[in-house]
């Protein structure tokens, strides 16, 4: 076994091993003695007061080895050992010693202790005493593939709560965690106590009950943190000097520079500051730089400081001295980059390659433009440009650039179109959070269904946004009023009790093992983390906003500040997965690595929605602000995560609701996904405040000649808008309806129902949810319910006779058809809401994936 830290305390070398004078500071010392094999510590006293509590710390030449304590016991980690004495001579009054009861053990080899302190002062008295210990400490012990914490809480008060941080090497992945739970986003895993450990008595620590988990290979973190302090107490180490700074290309203007990268102090290397004598002139990420509007023929000098993530700078590298160069000593430009061509693409990014220019005095660089922007400079003909948008053309070109900043024309063009978000066809299905109530539809039946393995995007419903601070709300259970037209409906409302909070039973979780109810995360972002190991191709965004928790989007877009506090406050909950605390659960990333992105539902920008939405005269153009204000932060977190996080948006049927809310060609170049909604043409209200009078279909493919209504909806003229506004095919999925809506009171009319009078809403599958039904729970209650297709506008509805109910929904022959027709318009598939109204046996998903291949 080893552990991370060098000690929980000090150690130092021992000068002396006979009996010394008395230890001022804390009255105690311990001297060694050996025979033969057996080792002897006599711990005295010599103090005015009793000590109650110590320990001996030592250490030992590499390969030796303590067993057979006697009096004591004795726990070693590599060449370091800790010895606690039995509870018999644990307190030692003033002026005796640990005779004739004193520890003794055996060594595998007769040799004397290296270094000896006894509760943090040396063994012999001498030095005085050591540092204080940490006011919490954490010990890691790793034995084979497992890891384990000590906790120690080293003060006079409980603590009653603590979590630790830590780094692993690459690749590296913790699990299976007892005692505690494990959080791991990319290589830092976040550990948090069970109940039982999270409250520790003061000066106790956390055994035998410490937290354990499984590493997938035997290696020590990389650094270690509890409650925000390093493990080991000690102070927060910087990173090292950056080292050999050197320039490796010098223009005019420019200055690259390039030094050797920093190792991590007590936290990991976030990145560099490159100063210009006293002035930051960059911060990157890595360990180059090219410093840009520079004098020609000027002498600068140039440092670079390593940057933590806590922000700890180390100290300045050796400067470094560089002269710009002198136009007048060249005029000519180098020759033009030829071959410009693609070796690589993925949905995000772009790999060019070109032939490397010539030039009389050198080539320094290239500037890799996309249209006219210089997206990258970089020293040799090869670039990798980031940060674009899937299934989306672009025009590379590039220039050189000499040592004297002549620069050649431009390449001949290429356009390259990035992947698509996915291969073949979307999948994406909404799973509502309030339907482990009365639908009582969980997590775990989107896997016994067959759903999760057919689908590539889940969209958790809904995140709120918090009235006051205007940032993401999350750690309340507060249920909205029942009235539909409440302008107040979801003010401060949320469920964490669904989302992280309620204990699921071993036959609702997806893995059939049940919470204890003491966990930190549970519930159902829980079984979604579950759902993901057991899927790790499905994508998990968080839907923020909906019907009801729209009313302050037009708040949170109004200015470049507000957009920057609410996207930051986002990517910190739902991406980093730092919830608040509710009953007990939560807390600092404990939802880490659940969501993969945003799926962004403001109903609507620039035009109504729920009764008392807030609407701006600038909503459309701060809408598209907000979209890139999420990309920018969300790729800004990718350079330092390695995962590129997702961006999609239920965006509206309506074209005048279109036209007032979204810049779609601009857009676009932000988002990955347009899940445009293809049903609710026409429905009743719940509250009979929407179209209580006339039926209609609610998700039509084509328009209907018998339409009444003074604008014909339809699945074909909302897609051609998004086509004609420019949005790639490839980004936009259609929305199907896995529920039914109705009305009551219905007319034959002579067309089965059809486009007919009504006196209102049909009794719904819930009391609140009048005239909307799950296809799964209409097909089985709505008695004599006589199925029409309607073919020439691919539109399913059922019809309980004269003066009955008639319904409209998607049924497999309407899915059948409307799949292929996606597929001839070559988009990228199909979106559903919501996944509850399917049959236990996924008719309707079987009928989506079957129809996309």
């Amino acid at each position: 076994m080893r552990r991370l830290a060098t000690a929980l305390f000090a150690l130092t070398v021992l000068t002396a091993l006979a009996v010394p004078a008395a230890n001022a500071a804390t009255g105690l010392t311990a001297t060694f003695s050996r025979t033969g094999n057996t080792g002897k510590f006599v711990v005295a006293n010599t103090g005015t007061t009793a000590v109650s509590g110590w320990s001996i710390k030592f250490d030992l030449p590499a390969g030796v080895t303590v067993s057979g304590a006697q009096n004591a016991t004795t726990k070693q980690n590599g060449t370091k050992v800790t010895l606690t004495p039995a509870y018999y001579i644990s307190n030692l009054p003033a002026g005796r010693n640990t005779d004739p009861f004193s520890p003794t053990f055996t060594l595998s080899s007769a040799v004397d202790p290296t270094a000896c302190t006894i509760n943090n002062a040396n063994c012999d008295g001498s030095g005085g005493p050591g540092p204080a210990p940490a006011p919490v400490a954490a010990e890691f012990e790793l034995n084979g593939n497992q890891g384990k914490f000590i906790v120690a809480n080293n003060t006079d008060a409980t603590l009653t709560d603590w979590s630790i941080t830590f780094t692993l090497p690459s690749g590296v992945t913790a699990s299976n965690a007892n005692n505690g739970t494990v959080a791991q986003s990319g290589n830092t895993v976040t550990l948090n106590p069970v109940h039982y450990n999270k409250s520790i008595g003061a000066r106790k620590t956390t055994e035998p009950y410490s937290p354990t988990f499984q590493l997938s290979s035997a290696v020590e973190p990389v650094t270690c943190r509890i409650n925000n302090a390093n493990c080991d107490g000690t102070p927060d180490v910087p990173p090292t000097v950056p080292a050999n700074l050197t320039s490796p290309v010098k223009t005019t203007k420019t200055v690259s520079l390039k030094w050797d990268a920093s190792k991590a102090g007590s936290l990991p290397v976030a990145g560099y500051e490159v100063y210009n004598g006293t002035t930051v002139a960059a911060t990157v990420t890595t360990a180059a730089a090219t410093i840009t509007g520079l004098t020609p023929n000027t002498a600068y000098s140039f440092t670079v400081k390593a940057k933590d993530t806590k922000g700890t700078l180390s100290a300045a590298s050796t400067a470094l001295s560089v002269t710009t160069n002198n136009p007048a000593d060249d005029t000519q430009a180098p020759t033009v980059p030829a071959n410009l061509r693609s070796t690589a693409k993925d949905a995000g990014s772009v790999t060019l390659a070109w032939n490397a220019s010539t030039d009389n005095k050198g080539v320094a660089n290239y500037d890799v433009y996309v249209g006219d922007t210089v997206a990258a400079t970089v020293l040799e003909p090869t670039a990798v440009v980031s940060g674009l948008s899937p299934s989306t053309e672009y025009t590379f070109s590039v220039k050189a650039r000499d040592l004297y900043d002549n620069i050649s024309a431009a390449s001949t063009p290429v356009k390259v179109t990035t992947a698509d978000i996915v291969g073949g066809y979307a999948r994406v299905g909404y799973f509502v959070q309030w339907g482990i109530y009365g639908r009582q539809f969980f997590v775990k039946n989107l896997d016994t269904s067959g759903t999760a393995a057919k689908l590539t995007h889940l969209n958790y419903a809904f995140g709120n946004i918090d009235p006051v601070n205007l940032t993401c709300l999350h750690g309340v259970t507060k249920g909205t009023s029942p009235n539909p037209q409440d302008p107040n409906q979801g003010d401060g409302a949320g469920d964490a009790e669904a989302d992280y909070s309620r204990p699921f039973s071993s036959a609702q979780s997806v893995d059939g093992v049940a919470d204890t109810g003491w966990e930190p995360l549970r519930g159902n972002y829980n079984q979604l983390k579950k759902l993901k190991a057991k899927h790790p191709n499905l994508k998990v965004l968080i839907s923020l906003g909906g019907w009801t928790y729209s009313k302050y989007f037009s708040d949170v877009a109004a200015t470049d500040a507000s957009r920057k506090k609410f996207v930051s406050s986002c990517i910190d909950m739902y991406i980093k997965g730092n919830l608040p605390t509710y009953n007990a659960a939560g807390g600092p990333g404990t939802a880490a690595g659940i969501f993969d992105g945003f799926d962004l539902d403001w109903e609507w920008p620039g035009a109504e929605g729920h009764a008392g939405n807030h609407i701006g005269p600038n909503d459309k153009v701060n809408n598209t602000l907000l979209i890139e204000e999420f990309r920018k932060q969300l790729d800004e977190l990718t350079k330092t995560s390695g995962k590129r996080y997702q961006i999609t948006a239920f965006t509206p049927a309506d074209r005048a609701k279109i036209d007032a809310g979204w810049e779609l060609g601009r857009v676009a170049k932000s988002m990955d996904i347009f899940n445009v909604q293809g049903y609710d043409f026409h429905g009743s209200g719940s509250d009979n405040s929407w179209e209580p009078n006339r039926t209609g279909h609610q998700g039509n493919l084509y328009k209907d000649a018998d339409d009444p209504y003074s604008f014909h909806f339809s699945v074909e003229d909302t897609v051609n808008a998004y086509l004609e506004a420019g949005v790639p095919p490839r980004k936009i999925t259609v929305g199907l309806a896995f529920y039914g809506r109705g009305w009551q009171g219905v007319k034959d009319g002579g067309k089965k129902g059809e486009w007919q009078s009504a006196t209102g809403a049909a009794p719904g599958q819930f009391q609140e949810e009048a005239g909307t039904r799950g296809y799964s729970n209409l097909i089985a209650s709505v008695p004599n319910c006589t199925v029409v297709h309607d073919e020439p506008s691919v539109a399913t509805s059922c019809f309980t006779g004269d003066n009955g109910q008639w319904w409209t929904f998607d049924d497999v022959w309407s899915i059948q058809k409307k799949t292929a027709w996606m597929k001839s318009k070559g988009l990228l598939g199909a979106m559903i809401w919501e996944m509850s109204g399917d049959t236990a046996g996924g008719l309707l998903i079987n009928a989506v994936d079957a129809g996309l291949k």
